[in-house]
């Protein structure tokens, strides 16, 4: 069974210097006509697994911007999503959102068409840093839309921050945090700067024009970012993620449980009936291939047992929790430890693991080298 929706809405009025997502500009783009693409995808989809989408839990609307999109397309879009999937046991309805675009009537169309979460891309306080990663809001505009958005009565709202950027420092990110806190907010993601290939900030860091911090001032940034969090009563429940107690996203939580979800909409990822799949990136091709009926599908991978398993270990050991050794033997019929006993134990002893005896979890010191731990869980050929 899915658990999770997830909905890619592809269109961007400004395109941020570090994002290597599936995005283009809105101008000149059938906005409208892809919306009702998407509806057709739902409709085929739903129709082709019929019960599989009876119990989802999770709708997530990401992109791009889905409030790129007008009022109008956004109550279309959500007419559409409401038609075509069961959305009565719904608990969570996400979407991510520009300070800058999120009018008061956004706001009541996401609200009245069933949306009960805000995930909003902020990333720094320091407006100077904000030119840096090509973002156009202002300080000013986020107070103003949170304002907003609690008066059209969401409450659950989360915001997105951003360390490890281009000449950032320690003082800037302590005070983008400070900041952060006043708004006294539920839900905080913080995530470090990741170059990624086919961004503007990867042409300027193969030029060496890219000012970097060093690995030692990120971790230092880290290290701050966990005490800030903690001493403003958020937990942290996931290496990136804090929340008070009853605000952790549910759908992200789908993603690190290594459970299935569906993904509509161009370039969109998925993983359903133990196949991980992604669809055709560019818009007008998703169209026509939507408009052939046909599923807009670009590739698709049935998932060994072995890459379950090693999926299973380095997901789960991003949650604070971690990975329980009864989930584990249940889903894949075997002990944890029989797999991976000596090297959880040689992690335990190095102080990058806790064993709890229900759960593996990482230590504080090995959340700053989680990568390098989760390598540990890559099984032999």
């Amino acid at each position: 069974m899915a658990r999770g929706v997830y909905i890619h809405i592809p269109f961007c009025h400004q395109i941020c210097n570090y994002c290597d997502f599936n995005k283009v500009f809105f101008k000149n783009q059938p906005v409208d006509e892809y919306i009702e693409a998407v509806g057709k995808e739902m409709e085929l989809v739903v129709q082709q697994m019929p019960g599989k989408f009876d119990n989802i839990e999770t709708i997530f609307l990401g992109g791009g911007t889905p409030t790129a999109l007008s009022a109008e397309q956004i109550k279309r879009l959500l007419d559409l999503i409401a038609k075509y999937l069961p959305t009565n046991k719904v608990i969570e309805f996400s979407s991510e959102a520009n300070p800058d675009e999120l009018t008061i009537d956004k706001l009541k169309a996401l609200k009245s068409g069933g949306v009960n979460r805000l995930s909003m891309g902020v990333q720094s306080f320091d407006e100077q840093l904000l030119k840096k990663l090509g973002r156009t809001h202002s300080n000013e505009q986020v107070y103003e839309t949170i304002e907003h958005a609690k008066a059209v009565g969401f409450e659950n709202i989360s915001i997105d921050l951003m360390y490890g950027l281009p000449g950032q420092t320690m003082e800037q990110w302590e005070d983008t945090l400070n900041k952060a806190f006043q708004l006294k907010l539920p839900h905080y993601s913080a995530y470090s700067l990741i170059v990624e290939p086919k961004t503007i900030f990867y042409i300027r860091y193969a030029k060496g024009k890219l000012n970097l911090p060093t690995e030692e001032l990120e971790a230092d940034m880290y290290d701050l970012l966990m005490n800030k969090m903690e001493q403003n009563g958020l937990k942290q429940y996931e290496i990136s993620n804090f929340a008070l107690d009853g605000y952790q996203s549910t759908h992200n939580k789908i993603y690190w449980d290594n459970d299935e979800y569906a993904g509509f909409g161009a370039g969109a990822h998925g993983y359903l009936n133990g196949d991980r799949y992604s669809n055709i990136g560019p818009i007008k091709k998703y169209i026509s291939s939507i408009n052939d009926s046909s599923r807009p599908l670009l590739s698709t991978h049935k998932v060994t047992k072995e890459e379950m398993i090693e999926e299973q270990m380095f997901l789960g050991l991003r949650k604070n929790e971690g990975v329980s050794f009864d989930e584990f033997e249940r889903k894949f019929g075997t002990p944890l430890k029989s797999l991976f006993g000596d090297t959880i134990q040689q992690l335990v002893n190095n102080g990058l693991l806790i064993d709890d005896g229900q759960f593996v979890r990482l230590s504080r010191k090995g959340r700053f080298i989680g990568n390098e731990v989760f390598q540990q869980f890559l099984l032999e050929d």
